[in-house]
């Protein structure tokens, strides 16, 4: 053995041992996930307190009361000290109580009326770390917190959004169930089949695994035999079989401007591109949109539809006092103008914690956290969702009132 074989020997073939790394991983991630949350138990959310119950309902705490006390909607659950708390269903049930009472349709339950079109937001960026998963995780969960009926769709393989929501791909997927199974080429299935109920009330989900990778495996070979079959539909196919069941879809695309992504852009009305504010995450987006834009400028010549309602950039994981990044968000404004959404998402440690148990901001209670620390990452969070929310009510031809 040479002296650079003693200094750095040999690991044996990188297959195999890629292969026990794997294995060792999944075997820790399974125990990580079985001490969460124990075998057989699914995620639930946890329940709200009335101010946070009132916030999301767009009324004061004392008329949640008053409700309470008439014995209208349903009944909180009375902790220490008379504070009233609220499951998600809960929250859902008072909607429909108030929108029964309202002046105004739509006042309290904001989704679809007849005429509206589904809408599907598409939510990109080929450069990882850009937040792309955190921001469909949390823009998915406030906006059925909101009452929107909610459908997210992990269509990344690296499954980040499904483990957020408590599935662990190479355990609870070993039968398929991805979005694959309904937009594969041979023998699909209805996609019905393969949503998924969560923890959240008005939020299903169809996960994520590697199976997904077989579409952008397919696809080429299909294409090569001419087969008269457009990949760039498959997605818009499938969700038109569902879409009386939904307001809003959330897509969550994979890092990468592939097949997958393609065909989710072209079933979107509208795009959400997540972007770091630093020069190497911007030059990295400046070629995504030319590559974006030459190869849905193919998709359109075959007969692709690229109309969409809207599209917003969104500053991620933004520090206000970093120089460079006000500079690169200057920059971007000045270029890109009311493309670019006014609020940002600040970067948190309140987000990063969450995310060690697999919850978003939205799961964790506030004590967790330094209340100064979880009241700023939540206002930059709900800022965020609600300017979304804004569009989606602007591209059904109305605006929510009070923002």
């Amino acid at each position: 053995m040479d002296q650079a074989e003693m200094m750095f020997p040999r690991t044996g073939r990188i297959d195999r041992l890629v292969g026990e790394h794997a294995e060792m991983l999944s075997e820790r991630l399974q125990a990580h996930r079985a001490q969460l949350f124990p075998p057989n138990a699914r995620k639930e959310l946890r329940r709200f307190t009335s101010g946070e119950a009132a916030q999301l309902l767009g009324v004061k705490d004392s008329y949640l009361r008053k409700l309470h006390l008439e014995g209208r909607g349903p009944s909180p659950e009375i902790r220490a000290a008379g504070r009233r708390y609220y499951s998600p269903d809960d929250i859902q049930a008072l909607r429909e109580v108030l929108e029964a009472g309202a002046k105004s349709p739509g006042t309290y339950m904001p989704g679809r009326r007849p005429g509206d079109q589904l809408q599907v937001i598409t939510v990109v960026n080929f450069k990882g770390g850009s937040g792309k998963t955190t921001t469909s995780a949390h823009l998915a969960q406030k906006c059925a917190l909101d009452g929107y009926r909610v459908l997210a769709i992990d269509l990344d393989p690296q499954a980040s959004f499904s483990a957020l929501h408590g599935f662990q791909p190479e355990f609870d997927l070993l039968d398929g169930g991805t979005l694959y199974d309904a937009i594969r080429y041979e023998n699909p299935v209805p996609l019905a089949d393969i949503i998924q109920r969560t923890y959240f009330t008005n939020l299903d989900i169809v996960p994520g695994n590697l199976d997904l990778m077989e579409f952008e495996h397919e696809t080429p070979m299909i294409l090569a035999r001419g087969d008269n079959k457009f990949f760039f539909t498959r997605v818009g196919d499938v969700l038109s079989q569902v879409e009386q069941n939904y307001d809003l879809v959330i897509i969550d695309c994979p890092p990468q401007l592939g097949f997958l992504t393609m065909s989710a852009l072209s079933a979107a009305t509208a795009v959400l591109v997540t972007v770091h504010p630093q020069m190497l995450d911007v030059m990295s987006m400046c070629q995504f949109l030319l590559m974006t834009s030459n190869l849905l400028g193919v998709v359109a010549d075959a007969g692709g539809d690229m109309s969409y309602d809207w599209m917003r950039y969104l500053v991620t994981r933004y520090e206000p006092g970093d120089g460079p990044q006000n500079q690169m968000v200057s920059f971007m404004r000045s270029m890109f103008g009311e493309h670019v959404l006014n609020h940002a998402m600040l970067k948190s440690t309140a987000i990063s914690d969450a995310g060690i148990t697999k919850q978003t901001l939205y799961e964790v209670e506030k004590a967790q956290f330094t209340r100064s620390t979880y009241e700023r990452a939540m206002e930059s969070l709900n800022a965020v969702n609600e300017e979304i929310e804004d569009l989606i009510q602007a591209a059904w031809g109305r605006r929510p009132e009070g923002r």
